[in-house]
């Protein structure tokens, strides 16, 4: 029972993670390489709200609210005059995670940090006693992946959204605003970013590098997976369940490595991932 709860709580991580940055690829058809940059700063987002002695339930919407703005800016400043030059786009947002790394470490050092969890003690599942937040990551991750697959499908501007995934040209000489959908994506995508690096952090120790090993596992999901929420949920519990079991019965460093070796054999058999064509 103990593994199997292992196995869906890091799904539920990794789908949490990964989903803001799916946001931004499906839409711009780039990685944002600033994705590890705004996890980072959710994470110090929750530790100053347990500094300050707030509720840390608090941290989920701050860092929300402190990510939208993040994006909005670098989407009007800095990406949407690349929309043009993907690779420089990509190279840009690059750059800008290695700047906001560096500014957190003028503001809060090197130091390693930690934040409180919403949520203390712990659950009985059956007979096993287990962690109550890790447990609540498993429907927070269930009610993203439902909120999104709603928004995307249910809305107006899901349908747009959708339109220019599909086909940006045609869905622009249709009268749909693609600039307004890509800034409305940024942002959206940025504030994911940031609330799930404040929704992992109580979870480990926070510094300015925590979120680089995110950020690999989260690229290596979201090319396998491609724009489908459903399909990044379906990739997020093999290739989750796959680093478990490899950390768990093999060792701990090659369960590191796992998500990249088998998103690199998917690639290599089919290199579309798993989207549909």
């Amino acid at each position: 029972m103990a593994l199997l709860l292992d196995l869906l709580t890091t799904a539920a991580m990794l789908f949490i993670v990964t989903a803001g940055l799916m946001m931004i690829f499906g839409v711009m058809k780039i990685v944002n390489f600033a994705h590890g940059a705004l996890l980072t700063l959710g994470g110090y987002v929750a530790f100053g709200v347990t500094q300050l002695g707030l509720d840390a339930w608090w941290s989920w919407p701050l860092s929300m609210v402190c990510g939208a703005a993040v994006g909005t800016m670098v989407e009007v400043l800095i990406v949407r005059p690349l929309y043009k030059r993907p690779l420089d786009a990509i190279l840009a947002t690059w750059g800008l995670g290695i700047v906001i790394g560096q500014l957190i470490v003028i503001g809060f050092g090197r130091d390693i940090k930690f934040a409180a969890a919403p949520l203390q003690g712990t659950w009985f599942v059956g007979d096993l006693e287990y962690s109550a937040y890790r447990l609540l990551l498993i429907p927070l991750a269930l009610a993203l992946c439902a909120a999104l697959h709603a928004m995307l499908n249910g809305t107006r501007f899901g349908v747009k959204t959708r339109a220019v995934i599909m086909n940006e040209e045609l869905a622009s000489g249709l009268g749909i605003n693609s600039n307004l959908v890509r800034f409305a994506t940024f942002s959206l995508g940025a504030a994911l970013g940031t609330l799930a690096g404040t929704v992992i952090t109580p979870l480990s120790s926070l510094d300015p590098m925590m979120g680089v090993p995110w950020l690999v596992s989260a690229f290596m999901l979201v090319m396998v997976s491609g724009h489908s929420v459903a399909s990044l949920l379906l990739t997020c519990l093999v290739f989750g369940a796959c680093q478990v079991l490899v950390s768990t019965y093999t060792s701990p460093v090659l369960g590191g490595l796992t998500i990249a070796l088998l998103a690199a054999i998917t690639l290599r058999i089919r290199p579309k991932g798993l989207a549909r064509d």
